[in-house]
């Protein structure tokens, strides 16, 4: 949850206290919100109305625990749903542009696995390991008692030039749901994003630094022809 939703979340606790027949100060909505601040405040207001309609347990007040418990049992789906728009994303928006989500986690797990350029770059064969690593990260963040911090959007090939060459930025694609994707983004450390920006322009240096080392001239063969002939013949000039 977002400071944004501290309203939204105490309104929900204390009408579920009042159904109990509770009244919650100020430091018991304090401890609540400490509690479940990983989860999203819509997660937290179905689990909690859940847990009223619970023939077991419904009949008290939940903890904090009871919450927790049941928010966690769905951290699988969460991680699975999580993948499938990144999966989705690389395939039909690519990496060549930034990119905002509609969940702050997704920025923090692609940005700890490698960054989103870094995950363009997988092939099919390593998918499916990328997609357990992300989902295994994503479900650990999931169950930490504080959201973790995240870069504002994830950088792709087109900024992480123009950061470099100090161009102007090119603004990023939202991805999902548009008004929860600008609350990520305005929610985002931009310090983590500055970071990640010049950590992949200095990998983009020194790919331009290979790319501009002259090949290596291999012992010539009598079934490879002269390339330094034909080179000549054409005036072309080898960089």
């Amino acid at each position: 949850m977002q400071a944004t939703d501290k309203q939204r979340f105490a309104n929900v606790l204390c009408g579920v206290a009042d159904y109990y027949g509770k009244e919650l100060s100020n430091a018991t909505i304090g401890l609540y919100w400490q509690g479940l601040q990983q989860f999203d405040v819509t997660d937290v207001e179905r689990a909690l109305w859940e847990h009223t309609q619970n023939p077991d347990a419904g009949q008290y007040m939940p903890k904090i625990a009871d919450l927790v418990r049941t928010l966690q049992g769905r951290t699988q789906d969460q991680a699975a749903l999580a993948w499938s728009k990144v999966d989705n994303a690389v395939r039909t928006v690519g990496t060549y542009v930034d990119v905002v989500f509609d969940d702050a986690l997704i920025h923090r797990v692609v940005s700890e696995l490698g960054g989103w350029i870094w995950l363009g770059k997988q092939d099919e064969k390593e998918w499916p390991f990328v997609a357990k690593r992300f989902e295994a990260l994503y479900r650990s963040y999931r169950t930490l008692a504080e959201a973790p911090v995240y870069p504002p959007q994830l950088t792709g090939l087109a900024n992480a030039h123009n950061a470099l060459e100090g161009h102007e930025a090119v603004p990023a694609l939202l991805v999902g749901d548009l008004a929860k994707a600008l609350r990520v983004q305005k929610g985002g450390n931009a310090l983590l994003q500055s970071t990640k920006q010049q950590k992949v322009g200095a990998l983009l240096m020194q790919n331009m630094a290979l790319w501009k080392k002259p090949m290596p001239i291999e012992e010539e063969t009598k079934d490879q022809p002269d390339m330094k002939t034909d080179m000549k013949a054409d005036n072309k000039e080898v960089v």
